[in-house]
């Protein structure tokens, strides 16, 4: 039992051989397309993401994980399956490194890839070029720039032994290495553009607020303003009624 695909361009035509007892999903003089299945069964993703490319290949792992909490009835939003999936291709290994102090065959991360292609194109120098790496959930987790995070996972030993070997600082950027020591998530009002805002309400929410007090900004009165004012005068008798 084979499958026989013959090129629109007349090329020679190429032969797929296929288990019998296979369920076939296309049929005689059926079209085809480039990553189009042609029989029952799971697909390899890493071959899906080199056919297809990354964002087809994050859509299969997203509805692969889906189908699985679907059959068993538990609902779950996509997001969350998401946030796994962006982690696992957020590596780029460096193909062609162009102007830039990248080396062939580094694996980067993307954010980094991303900036640094960004400052060669503004020096007017040629950007590096790079294919997204899909890894599996625990690769991805010990390859985060983040030592801490990584050592917090798995291979505790290997990562901290290679951490101290080569020197190095861990940013602190990321949420799991602030909790580790207690620190101030980068979330929500944790993130650095909000850590030294000023709240100040405006004379409009004073006046809503409290419309029976009178506010006065900084230096309105100073002491020559009250200097007319005999202080010493006072008694607090004079602002203490007798309940008796």
């Amino acid at each position: 039992k084979k499958i026989i695909l013959t090129p629109d361009n007349g090329d020679e035509a190429v032969v797929y051989p296929v288990l019998k007892r296979a369920t076939l999903l296309v049929e005689d003089g059926q079209h085809v397309t480039v990553g189009q299945p042609l029989q029952v069964g799971t697909l390899d993703p890493k071959e899906v993401m080199r056919v297809q490319g990354a964002r087809e290949v994050q859509k299969y792992l997203v509805n692969g994980v889906q189908g699985v909490y679907r059959s068993q009835g538990v609902p779950i939003h996509d997001k969350h399956i998401e946030v796994i999936v962006r982690q696992m291709l957020r590596k780029v290994t460096v193909v062609d490194h162009g102007d830039t102090n990248l080396l062939p065959g580094e694996l980067v991360d993307f954010r980094r890839y991303q900036d640094i292609n960004r400052q060669a194109v503004a020096e007017g120098k040629r950007p590096a070029s790079g294919r997204p790496e899909l890894m599996g959930i625990t690769k991805a987790s010990l390859a985060t720039e983040s030592w801490l995070s990584a050592a917090s996972f798995q291979e505790t030993t290997r990562v901290l032994t290679q951490a101290a070997m080569e020197g190095k600082s861990d940013p602190l950027v990321g949420l799991k290495e602030n909790v580790i020591i207690g620190k101030l998530i980068p979330a929500g009002t944790g993130l650095a553009k909000y850590r030294n805002v000023a709240v100040e309400a405006t004379e409009e929410a004073k006046s809503e607020r409290y419309p029976n007090r009178i506010f006065a900004s900084d230096g309105a009165y100073s002491d020559a303003d009250l200097s007319f004012v005999d202080f010493d005068s006072f008694s607090t008798d004079d602002f203490t009624g007798n309940y008796n």
